[in-house]
């Protein structure tokens, strides 16, 4: 075997290869100029949670004092550091040149930004009133004082940091939080036909006069700082304490975790950075980062639509499912039959028609669903509330570490219980990632099961950008094994056996090592071997290094991968026999998709878990086989169609340069094709 000088690509700076797939988005012409302000705001929310966790965790192994290079591929600690910051410095530098363009091609839409410096007289009297009736009542404004202690400032919250200079006098600072209940782009009355727009944070700056009025001062001026803090979640050992209780407890103290990176307006003056990093206790080792004028520029997600919706990509009207109707029993069309969901390209209505009609159903004894995230506004959970209120028994896995959703998850599970709901927290020590329903049904005196397997959240919200599978089915063999994941819910050191699922922790490594192991074998045999996988991650080594393996016997590989990837592909001796690309477009490509040629008679799988070492080792997970043909085919033509993607396929390789997938064939979007493709098949 050639032994290659980078055997992995660090995950970190992966996961920041895959943000500027994201950033490309936004940089892309051929995207609608709205869109690309959204995608910057997604780069933006990404990056923000990366500090958080990512950076944060490197961050603790270097002040744990260690080296770091086996958990970080290699790479030492402080090194990986430093690379960070350097890499994120420059994608912030393109991300403001991208920003100042979408600005300029607005204006020729007829659509202006304007700043404090551009509001005229039409203007002046309706940003003076807004801010008296809507900012003032609410405004937090801070007086800094070296002799007093610095009051905890917001984790990701945006703050002006105010200079009022006398010449008189001793310089006076002053911090203006941006709440995140202000609407941050007020929308200004039309003026001869065109739009204008100004960020409140440039309303507070033309009336910093109003807000400072009991100071005397020669000059003001105001930049903006914005704050990350490590995310992590540190649980105390109380154990008179509920878990609930902890995890709220934890949750608070989230809020004041240690800060990982501090970003500041490039124009601010030297003075009073120096000054802000002194009473902030910002050290070497936290990323420190000049931006621009704006930060939060997350908020983007929500930039205004104006009504224009030609700078803006053209809603799809979510298809049925052939053959599964909404106005008929969900139960009696898959006693038959198992039927395949694929949202955002099909409506999430039938996972909550499923909810609804078992919560009514006199028939249904039980309903068992595991839950990781859910809509602000949950018509799944409310099924289920509604189902305990008809006498159903409703047992609800919820997770409640679910990371940055913690806090809904707790108020849903409080509602849930209040109503008759059974509530299970997880599992000690596993986070329960898992994505299923299984209904208990009275037929002929006997229990039949219905249910459902997903590759993604049950979440109105996110179903309409997020794409996942879901499998709708009565098969026996598989829910009675989904069953026995509740009973290891409720019982948790009886390790079940499982037939036909393959669950995380105890299976998933010895399963898909077999699998792999299968296709080597054939591969070797001269037999048709070949693995086919789409996934969001893939991190785990001892994985990555089995399918090096499979590379060097002849099995070949194709990999979607929409995130991190570790692997490195196409190296002669190492992995030649794999190629990966990774589609970064409208929607977010969410599905995990395992198939194994398994001598031309696939195995089929979809999954919750990524390939990484949480999804394997730290986490309740489901892979689940798919046995009706029809879906089998179905599962294999939406691959091909995705790898067939020349228009927002990425090659993935050793360079991380995000090199496009360009050829001289027809054109293929793979999001767009695949509506199509179900828009035929609806007509066929």
């Amino acid at each position: 075997m050639t032994k290659h000088k980078n055997r992995y690509i660090n995950r970190e700076l992966s996961w920041l290869q895959f943000n500027a797939r994201v950033l490309q988005e936004a940089a892309d012409e051929t995207v609608p100029l709205i869109e690309r302000l959204r995608f910057l705001g997604i780069f933006s929310n990404n990056l923000d949670e990366f500090f958080k966790v990512r950076y944060a965790t490197v961050k603790r192994i270097y002040e744990a004092g260690k080296g770091g290079k086996s958990e970080l591929g290699g790479i030492k600690a402080e090194e990986l550091l430093n690379q960070i910051t350097d890499v994120v410095i420059n994608q912030q530098s393109e991300s403001l040149d991208i920003l100042a363009d979408i600005y300029k091609q607005l204006e020729s839409h007829n659509i202006y930004i304007i700043d404090e410096k551009g509001i005229d007289a039409n203007h002046h009297d309706f940003i003076k009133n807004y801010y008296y009736q809507e900012l003032s009542p609410a405004l937090v404004v801070i007086i800094l004082n070296e002799d007093l202690d610095l009051p905890e400032l917001k984790d990701s919250a945006a703050y002006l940091t105010v200079k009022m200079s006398n010449s008189k006098g001793k310089d006076r600072f002053a911090l203006i939080e941006i709440s995140k209940s202000m609407d941050r782009f007020i929308v200004l009355p039309q003026k001869n036909g065109s739009d204008y727009i100004i960020m409140v944070d440039d309303i507070l700056r033309y009336c910093l006069d109003d807000i400072f009025n009991i100071f005397t001062y020669d000059e003001i001026s105001a930049h903006m700082i914005k704050i990350t803090r490590d995310g992590e979640l540190d649980f105390d050992s109380d154990l008179s304490k509920s878990f609930v209780e902890k995890l709220s407890s934890s949750v608070k103290d989230r809020k004041s975790g240690e800060p990982v990176r501090f970003v500041f307006d490039k124009q601010i003056d030297k003075d009073t950075l120096e000054y802000l990093l002194h009473i902030m206790d910002i050290d070497s080792k936290d990323s420190i980062i000049p931006g621009g004028r704006y930060h939060n520029r997350r908020d983007y997600m929500g930039f205004p639509s104006l009504g224009r919706q030609n700078l803006l990509y053209q809603k799809i009207n979510p298809l049925q499912v052939k053959g599964l109707s909404l106005q008929t029993s969900i139960f009696k069309t898959i006693a038959d039959k198992d039927f395949l969901v694929y949202t955002p390209y099909h409506t999430f209505s039938y996972i909550v028609k499923f909810l609804r009609e078992a919560a009514l159903d006199p028939s249904v004894k039980t309903i068992k669903i595991t839950i990781y995230r859910l809509a602000q506004v949950s018509h799944v959970a409310s099924s289920l509330i509604n189902a305990a209120k008809n006498g159903k028994e409703v047992i609800v896995s919820i997770e409640l570490r679910a990371r940055f959703d913690e806090e809904a998850n707790i108020n849903y599970a409080e509602q849930m219980q209040d109503a008759g709901v059974k509530m299970l927290f997880g599992v000690t020590g596993l986070k329960v990632h898992c994505k299923m329903c299984v209904v208990e049904r009275e037929e002929n005196s006997k229990l039949k099961r219905y249910g459902f397997i997903s590759t993604g959240n049950f979440n109105e919200s996110t179903a309409k950008i997020y794409t996942d599978f879901t499998l709708l089915t009565s098969n026996s063999k598989i829910l009675k094994d989904i069953n026995k994941v509740f009973g290891f819910f409720e019982v948790n050191y009886k390790i079940y056996r499982y037939k036909h699922i393959i669950t995380s922790p105890h299976y998933t490594n010895s399963k898909l090592n077999a699998l792999i192991n299968q296709e080597i074998e054939n591969a070797q045999q001269g037999k048709p071997a070949y693995i086919k996988l789409k996934m969001n991650s893939i991190s785990n080594y001892e994985i990555i290094d089995k399918l090096y393996e499979a590379s060097r016997a002849g099995v070949k590989i194709q990999m979607i991968v929409r995130g991190l990837c570790c692997l490195v592909p196409g190296v002669e001796g190492m992995s030649e026999n794999i190629e990966i690309i990774s589609i970064v477009d409208k929607f977010l490509e969410h599905t995990r998709l395992f198939i194994f040629s398994n001598n031309d008679d696939p195995k089929i799988f979809i999954s919750s878990a990524d390939w990484m070492t949480r999804n394997i080792h730290t986490r309740v997970e489901v892979t689940c086989p798919i046995y009706d043909e029809d879906i089998k085919n179905e599962l294999q033509e939406l691959f091909e169609i995705c790898w067939r993607d020349n228009v927002k396929a990425r090659i993935i390789n050793e360079y991380q340069d995000n090199t496009y997938k360009r050829n001289i064939k027809e054109k293929v979007r793979a999001q767009f094709e695949t509506y199509n493709y179900y828009l035929k098949k609806l007509e066929g």
